[in-house]
């Protein structure tokens, strides 16, 4: 096969795999993961299982593949983060409701024994945690206002924000979720607008 043909192959497969991956992220985000099937995700891209199976061998492969897409549009080198800048991010989650329900649908059931994302998301959390005392070392030092450690509030941090999708997820109308992390950022001693 000369090399142009195989170059456009790979694109359409690439393609057919993003394809793939945005259909299985609203599948997901309506059923679960243990409730979405791979049949489904291949009837919503026109494609049997087994043509599906072709780009992701198992239902696991496509899971992993979801996370890493999410954790994609997030990327943010950790040199970059500033803790005025979490706020920018909360308000752009607002505007992803199908991201969010996603992510808060795997990471609950995620916390079941053997299921496929735990590991994922243990080493998802400690990452962030570490990233989040980062950020918040370099805004404050050692010791915030509160006299709390960078260590002791990064996980106090994730949890605000984590725990505000699913309120906002469960009733959008009542909670304002950029507004109720903005108000947490004040208790940080953070000047917001």
């Amino acid at each position: 096969m000369p090399y142009g043909d195989v170059m456009s192959a790979r694109v359409r497969s690439g393609e057919r795999r993003a394809e793939i991956v945005g259909a299985a992220l609203e599948v997901i985000a309506e059923r679960g993961y243990r409730g979405a099937s791979l049949a489904a995700v291949a009837e919503r891209v026109g494609l049997t299982q087994q043509g599906l199976l072709h780009h992701f061998p198992t239902k696991e492969a496509l899971l992993v593949a979801v996370l890493q897409e999410r954790d994609r549009w997030d990327a943010v080198p950790d040199q970059r983060w500033r803790v005025d800048l979490l706020a920018s991010l909360v308000e752009y989650n607002a505007m992803r409701p199908a991201i969010i329900q996603t992510f808060c649908a795997l990471l609950g059931e995620s916390v079941t024994e053997g299921h496929p994302a735990r590991a994922y998301f243990t080493e998802r959390y400690a990452r962030v945690r570490e990233s989040m005392t980062a950020v918040l070392r370099a805004e404050y030092g050692d010791l915030l206002p509160s006299g709390l450690t960078p260590e002791r509030t990064a996980p106090l941090l994730v949890a605000v924000m984590d725990g505000l999708q699913y309120q906002w997820l469960l009733d959008p109308e009542s909670v304002d979720m950029p507004g109720a992390f903005r108000d947490f950022l004040r208790l940080l001693g953070e000047p917001v607008d």
